[in-house]
């Protein structure tokens, strides 16, 4: 992160300085000796955090955790929704079996209750989490090996489609 003045510069944002107006595409287009002509300096980046589930760090390095009891029904809502959304695509074929007793095809009834059913043990897990890490954790854990997500980002595959097309 580059600073002058003690204030951080954004890459591709005009800057004033001493009166004089820098262009967006400065910084990118400079030279390290032409940025330190006007006094800019450089300087780690501050730590990332993941907004959804902490406000930023102290000042001693350590994750400041938004109120868990407000998570909660937070991705309760959030898993509902998704598994919601995901069955939409196939209301049609429910209704039309109403209307005229069409019947879905092969797979559609089962894959919806499978939705579902992964939607309820995920509120469940969520429910039964009682921090704000181990809420975290369980939304956005991946194995070490980059491998198999949690069972969070997992969602049964609809019939007839490719893994990638879901």
């Amino acid at each position: 992160m580059f600073l002058l003045d003690g204030k951080p510069l954004s890459p591709d944002r005009a800057f004033t300085h001493d009166g004089i107006q820098y262009p967006a595409n400065w910084l990118r287009l400079s030279t390290w000796e032409e940025k330190e002509a006007i006094g800019i300096t450089e300087a780690p980046d501050p730590p990332a955090w993941d907004q959804r589930f902490y406000w930023g760090y102290t000042s001693s390095g350590t994750l400041i955790p938004k109120d868990h009891s407000e998570l909660v029904p937070l991705w309760e809502s959030i898993t509902r929704t998704t598994a919601n959304n995901t069955l939409q695509s196939t209301d049609w074929y429910i209704v039309r079996e109403y209307d005229n007793g069409t019947v879905p095809p092969s797979g559609i009834k089962d894959w919806r209750q499978d939705t579902r059913n992964a939607c309820e043990g995920k509120v469940t897990a969520i429910m039964l989490t009682t921090t704000t890490d181990e809420l975290a954790e369980y939304i956005t854990y991946t194995s070490p090996s980059g491998g198999l997500p949690s069972d969070y980002n997992y969602w049964p595959q609809k019939p007839g489609t490719n893994p990638g097309d879901v």
